[in-house]
């Protein structure tokens, strides 16, 4: 491949505390979490909104929040949701019992509502948001663990913002990569890629009481029996109710596609929309109480499963989870089951997915749940960098559990708290005091109920 020399002197933004990459459910929940403790934060977001998957994403309902006898999310999650029941945005028949105690209950939620919540929290925290900017590249010292700066480019140009810290919660984490810190990619240090998904929403007159889970699988074995699909996928999550007329599908694999290359992801966006006409079509003929759906919208950002994670001070670990693990220094606490997706059609990737979802193993119970420690979220030896969301560091198995909105927005409030902290404590992101950082999540209203604490991080 040719290359080419690119120079050019660009302006300088100074003098913030906390650069925030990514304004997902981390990343907005790390700059509200920084802002309230009174730092100087500027939050980066590619899009025109916040909450990634949850908005631009159309991944419009929360993974379980509770165990069936408490809720687990607490803090900046916590308060959204509340924020969201009160306001009417959450889907029919929603209520505290069911998200706050639920076992393995989703909470569905509309998208604008979400959108202007998380508007109302990050300009009354004062953090600066510059949405459509995306990260070019970063100028750090890998050999100190330091980030000095990240490159951005938007309408106005070329921008170079320099900062105390950095929390990368891109999803991909693209900051880390490019700043050099370790990082295991999918596809390149793992055979497979989880595929990813293309989320829509249909709306028209729906019977939901007729447009069941079991109904939607039903005819989805008459589907595939009559040859329907072009892609026979036997996995579908299913159409779920947001409002009385609208519904999320979650449905639609885009095997093999590499969140890494802008190939794949082209390729993928337009097969995800060709997908979506034919679950148009699939659920107006075989599922009954769907005959008059229409197609409203596909998302603009794709369902992305796996991609990059780093290397971090602590990797969580499938025995972790079977264990039901807590630590000292756990930031947040959760009860997902094991989910990961076929990677692609055949007979025996259904089968080797049917034998793992009916693992007993795989599925905490009613009132379990295992612990997240601080060491995740940080690339191992660095010293103002953090991670948060599906980018942080666990194996795969793990990875399966806590890539979803509500883990991310707990991982973020801890990247935000723990920033500040180590700017007016003299810290480093490394070598934290975590008993100090889990006393000011518990104050932010994190639910760490753990009797011992520890000052330094759970390390591999």
């Amino acid at each position: 491949m040719d290359t080419h020399t690119f120079t050019r002197r660009i302006p300088v933004d100074a003098g913030y505390d906390v650069c925030v990459l990514g304004g997902g459910p981390a990343g907005a929940a790390a700059a509200i979490a920084a802002g309230r403790l009174g730092a100087r934060v500027l939050l980066v977001e590619g899009t025109g909104c916040l909450g990634g998957m949850g908005t631009s994403g159309l991944v419009t309902a929360f993974d379980p929040m509770a165990n069936g006898a408490e809720m687990l999310v607490g803090g900046i999650m916590r308060q959204i949701v509340e924020t969201l029941h009160r306001e009417g945005e959450l889907g029919p028949g929603m209520s505290p019992e069911i998200f706050a105690k639920g076992y393995m209950r989703w909470t569905p939620f509309r998208v604008e509502g979400y959108k202007r919540v998380l508007d109302r929290l990050a300009t009354a925290a004062g953090v600066e948001v510059r949405f459509f900017t995306r990260l070019c590249d970063a100028e750090a010292d890998s050999g100190a663990g330091r980030v000095e700066g990240v490159v951005l480019n938007n309408v106005e140009g070329w921008r170079m913002v320099r900062a105390a810290t950095f929390i990368d919660a891109t999803g991909d984490a693209v900051l880390a990569a490019a700043a050099g810190a370790a990082c295991r990619e999918a596809g390149r240090d793992s055979p497979r890629i989880m595929p990813a998904t293309m989320a829509s929403l249909f709306a028209g007159p729906v019977d939901w009481r007729r447009c069941t889970w079991q109904a939607q699988q039903d005819g989805l074995k008459r589907a595939l029996a009559d040859g329907f699909f072009t892609q026979p996928d036997r996995h579908l999550p299913g159409l779920s109710v947001v409002g009385d007329s609208l519904g999320y599908l979650n449905g639609g694999h885009l095997f093999d596609l590499n969140a890494l290359r802008c190939r794949d992801l082209s390729a993928g966006a337009m097969l995800g929309r060709r997908l979506a006409k034919e679950y148009l079509e699939f659920f107006k003929r075989y599922v009954p109480g769907c005959e008059q759906l229409e197609h409203a919208t596909t998302a603009s950002l794709l369902g992305i499963r796996e991609s990059r994670r780093i290397v971090g001070e602590y990797e969580l670990n499938v025995q972790d989870y079977l264990a039901r693990r807590h630590f000292p220094d756990q930031i947040g606490l959760f009860n997902k089951f094991i989910d990961i997706h076929p990677y692609d059609c055949s007979d025996a990737e259904w089968a080797r997915f049917r034998a793992e979802k009916d693992e007993p193993r795989w599925k905490l119970g009613p009132g379990e749940s295992f612990g997240i420690p601080y060491g995740v979220l940080v690339p191992r030896g660095w010293k103002n960098l953090w991670v948060a969301g599906r980018c942080v560091s666990s194996d795969l198995q793990v990875h399966g559990v806590i890539r979803v909105q509500p883990t991310a927005a707990m991982m973020g409030q801890a990247a935000g708290t723990a920033a500040v902290q180590a700017l007016r404590h003299g810290q480093t992101a490394c070598d934290l005091d975590t008993a100090a950082l889990v006393a000011s999540l518990r104050d932010q209203g994190a639910n760490l109920p753990q009797a011992v604490l520890a000052r330094t991080a759970t390390r591999s």
